[in-house]
C-alpha cells in the first residue's frame, strides 16, 4: 500500500526555518511528481511547491517563492521542503502529495507547522 509520512513540523517563531520531510513507500517513487500542499486555519487547501518526476523541475506558489525550496532524493524515496523566513501566515498543516502519471493522488497525514510572532 502507498504510504506517505510527513515529519519535521513544529512550533517556531517568525523568521525561523524548518525542514519538512515526506517518506514514501509502496510506490515507484521516481515516477511520481511530488508536491506539498497546506491548509491553514479556516482556509482551503492550497498548493505550495512541486517537483517533477523526471528532470526535477520545481515550481512554487507565489507566496513562498524565494523562501521555500522543494527537493527530492529518489534513493531515499523522500521529498523535502526547506522553509526559510517563516511567517505567521505560513501556519498550516502541510501535506505531502504524490501525483502519478495517471493523475492519481496519494496523500500523507500532514504535519503541523505553527509560526508565532
Amino acid at each position: 500500500q502507498v504510504q506517505l509520512v510527513e515529519s519535521g513540523g513544529g512550533l517556531v517563531q517568525a523568521g525561523d526555518s524548518l525542514r519538512l520531510s515526506c517518506a514514501a513507500s509502496g510506490l515507484t517513487f521516481s515516477s511520481y511528481d511530488m508536491r506539498w500542499y497546506r491548509k491553514g486555519p479556516g482556509k482551503e487547501r492550497e498548493f505550495v511547491a512541486g517537483i517533477r518526476w523526471s528532470a526535477g523541475t520545481t515550481y512554487y506558489a507565489d507566496s513562498v517563492k524565494g523562501r521555500f525550496t522543494i527537493s527530492r532524493d529518489n534513493a531515499k524515496n523522500t521529498v523535502y521542503l526547506q522553509m526559510n523566513s517563516l511567517k505567521p501566515k505560513d501556519t498550516a498543516i502541510y501535506f505531502c502529495n504524490a501525483h502519478s502519471l495517471t493523475s492519481r493522488d496519494y496523500w500523507g497525514q500532514g504535519t503541523q507547522v505553527t509560526v508565532s510572532s
